[in-house]
């Protein structure tokens, strides 16, 4: 994700998003998941990390062991993507909900980098990325509804334990799969950055259950979509 400037929206957007009714929010929330699920990701706006690195040769079992992290890595994006969408749709703040929108933005670069890594792996995306998108929009406006402190805190928790399993992806990767490992890498650094940016702008910190929940929710994730 990015740094603090993600959570001061300029002028002119801000603008923008006050003309939007609340019909205009839900519709654009709903191209944005379509585009999400069944659409190629838009081009990034910024560069691939991998894009400049030469092609590894990986034995057979290394290419199917690395297409799968990066299918987990690929549906955490999918989630991210709801997650922040949900949050705006119930944000109070208008600097807050464009915050959120601004972030999953930033989020769409690690979508088309996942998806770009999964091809090359010869990798598929998770089947159940509509499933995992509806529980992640749900969660989000849930975190929202609490109030825009309780929902920075939500997101700021959901990137610390996201960076902490990208970390664990990167000991899991293989050694010689240096295109993927320069993808987590650059996630892992903007997951922490965004997490730091919804600190200094308020966020509550969250209890030690809901932490525990958010825990447990991410392990089945994670463990259904390596192989589903």
């Amino acid at each position: 994700m990015a740094t603090l400037s993600a959570f001061e929206p300029t002028t002119a957007l801000l603008v923008m998003k006050r003309q939007l009714s609340s019909l205009d929010q839900m519709l654009a929330s709903a191209q944005t998941a379509l585009e999400t699920l069944f659409a190629a990701p838009a081009g990034s706006t910024r560069p691939d990390p991998a894009a400049s690195i030469p092609s590894p040769e990986l034995s057979h079992a290394d290419k199917a062991e690395a297409a799968r992290l990066m299918r987990v890595n690929h549906v955490g994006e999918v989630c991210a993507q709801a997650l922040y969408e949900g949050q705006a749709l119930v944000a109070k703040d208008v600097r807050i909900r464009e915050s959120m929108l601004r972030a999953a933005s930033e989020e769409r670069d690690h979508l088309k980098w996942c998806e770009s890594r999964l091809k090359e792996l010869d990798g598929r995306t998770s089947r159940l990325n509509p499933v995992w998108y509806l529980g992640s929009l749900a969660m989000g406006v849930s975190a929202g509804m609490f109030g825009d402190r309780w929902s920075l805190g939500f997101l700021r928790e959901t990137e610390v334990q996201v960076e902490a399993h990208l970390a664990s992806h990167l000991d899991r990767l293989p050694k010689l799969d240096v295109k993927s490992r320069a993808v987590v890498e650059q996630m892992k650094k903007d997951e922490r950055a965004h997490a730091q940016a919804a600190q200094q702008a308020g966020a509550h910190a969250l209890p030690e259950p809901a932490k525990r929940i958010m825990r447990a929710a991410s392990r089945v994730m994670t463990r259904t979509a390596r192989w589903i």
